[in-house]
């Protein structure tokens, strides 16, 4: 596949891509997911995490993290690997530390299942037109294939325990 060919299927343009390929921008959420399942992988798969070794404890401070370059684009997401990605796990599970004012951007949809747990901090889910408001202690679960986005609305980082089927990040 050419670069133009990815940068059609995933509705940016080529010079987009070509700063992602070459790492002058990161992709927002949205876009990073539209690669992945344009190229059948998964956002895991694009990150080193575990050197071939499987890791059954992550201890505090020395697990994987996936930062989603809240410098250059705003957003102010990232993701603490619970379980750092193998292509053999069915189940994903990260902490989604949000930025105040940190969104996922675009709303996205594929296939499986998620749930989350707000361990503080409050969120914004966006589930097709439903706005859901939550605080800590609340959680959450929803069909993939349904449309969603979040965002943090408040004024402190909020931090998210999130689990899906199969994984995607």
């Amino acid at each position: 596949m050419t670069l133009k060919q990815l940068a059609d299927e995933v509705e940016i343009s080529e010079g987009h891509m070509s700063k992602i390929e070459n790492e002058k921008t990161q992709p927002s959420v949205a876009v990073l997911h539209r690669i992945t399942q344009t190229l059948d992988v998964t956002i895991g798969l694009l990150f080193d995490e575990t050197n071939g070794k499987e890791q059954v404890v992550s201890r505090m401070g020395e697990r994987p993290v996936i930062d989603l370059d809240p410098v250059r684009r705003g957003t102010g997401i990232r993701l603490e690997r619970i379980i750092p990605h193998s292509r053999d796990h069915i189940l994903q599970c990260n902490i989604h530390v949000i930025e105040p004012n940190g969104s996922s951007e675009e709303q996205i949809q594929h296939v499986g299942e998620e749930m989350g747990y707000i361990l503080e901090g409050e969120l914004e889910l966006t589930l097709d037109d439903t706005v859901y408001h939550l605080r800590q202690d609340d959680s959450f679960h929803f069909n993939s294939s349904r449309r969603h986005a979040y965002r943090n609305p408040g004024k402190t980082r909020t931090r998210v325990l999130w689990a899906n089927t199969p994984p995607t990040f």
